[in-house]
């Protein structure tokens, strides 16, 4: 296996979409083998408290590797083995040809979460081409009555979100609202990917620094209010279901089919907006169960989805090319 054709190919690989952005995964170089596992650092133990959605993102990023990997002509196969003890997911390892995919380099990198306008939602012809992804893997893909119970299942779940001091504090370790800021360039949530604009990024930065004042005054709920709508954006919003008794092992494999799903409205021409909050409250979660007749604990993944007005800014991520090859912003990849 060619450890440094592949290495240099990681910059495109941290392409990969994450929760807050956080890129939680690790790459271990072993003498036949590459290990993917996860820093417990950039995990969201509040937010994130049943690990759901770190391994969603590391099945997207293990999908990222094999489709960057099979459009340089490398031989690369994936070994599934989750060790949670170990922190570690599985093993890329030499195959005997290219991972077969229809989705290339430039789809990987070109791809971006966007939380701007939407001229239109998915039509049915996009609707069935992700929901043929998902059902290849035993999933779904459901349309969500964008109507107004969807409007108030997210302004609730917004609410219990801003509640929790301990989910707060999380989101405000992973929130750049300073452009001057050391991190800014290298991870979490910019102010520039969550469109706003300096005047409200200012103001965001000092309400969440005096949450803990201010949170029994109403500061919760005026900072849901201040989310605005996203509905009001256009597009559509799709549901992804999993099978039923989906452990952990298989919501890593199913991080994969949401890659893939990604980037079939990406080809669309279609981007995603996550609404993550409404499948992290329980309350909402459940709603939303009921109103796709599905069992709560099935849906995954929640994302507006639609047609941009504008191309979205690039997330920011800690490695990038170099003129020597490739730079680590405090990534603890290891060489051996």
């Amino acid at each position: 296996m060619d450890l440094a054709a592949f290495h240099a190919l990681e910059p495109l690989c941290w392409r990969a979409p994450s929760a807050h952005n956080t890129q939680p995964w690790r790459l271990r170089y072993e003498r036949w083998a590459i290990t993917v596992g996860w820093d417990p650092a950039d995990a969201l133990p509040a937010g994130d408290p049943t690990g759901r959605d770190l391994r969603l993102s590391l099945g997207a990023f293990v999908e990222t590797c094999l489709i960057v990997a099979a459009d340089a002509g490398l031989r690369l196969d994936w070994a599934a083995d989750h060790d949670e003890s170990d922190r570690r997911v599985g093993r890329l390892r030499p195959g005997r040809q290219p991972y077969r995919t229809p989705f290339r380099t430039a789809d990987v990198w070109d791809r971006r979460t966007h939380r701007g306008r939407f001229t239109a939602g998915p039509d049915a012809d996009v609707v069935a081409a992700v929901d043929a992804v998902a059902r290849r893997a035993g999933g779904a893909v459901r349309a969500v009555p964008a109507a107004g119970r969807l409007r108030a299942l997210l302004r609730t779940a917004d609410r219990q979100v801003y509640a929790d001091p301990a989910v707060v504090a999380e989101l405000r370790r992973w929130l750049r609202l300073d452009r001057s800021g050391p991190r800014y360039r290298a991870d979490g949530l910019s102010d520039r990917c969550l469109g706003l604009g300096r005047a409200t990024a200012t103001g965001l930065r000092a309400a969440l620094a005096a949450y803990p004042a201010l949170r029994p005054l109403g500061l919760p709920r005026l900072l849901a209010a201040a989310g605005g709508d996203p509905l009001a954006q256009g597009g559509g919003v799709l549901a992804l279901v999993a099978p039923p008794g989906l452990n952990a092992a298989g919501q890593v494999e199913f991080g994969r089919v949401l890659m893939r799903m990604w980037l079939t409205l990406h080809t669309a021409g279609l981007a995603a907006h996550p609404l993550s909050q409404l499948v992290d409250v329980a309350a909402t979660r459940d709603a939303l169960g009921t109103l796709l007749d599905v069992a709560p604990e099935r849906i995954v993944h929640v994302a507006r989805v639609g047609r941009p007005v504008a191309p979205a800014p690039r997330s920011a991520r800690r490695v990038e090319r170099t003129g020597g090859g490739v730079l680590m912003r405090d990534a603890a990849v290891r060489v051996g």
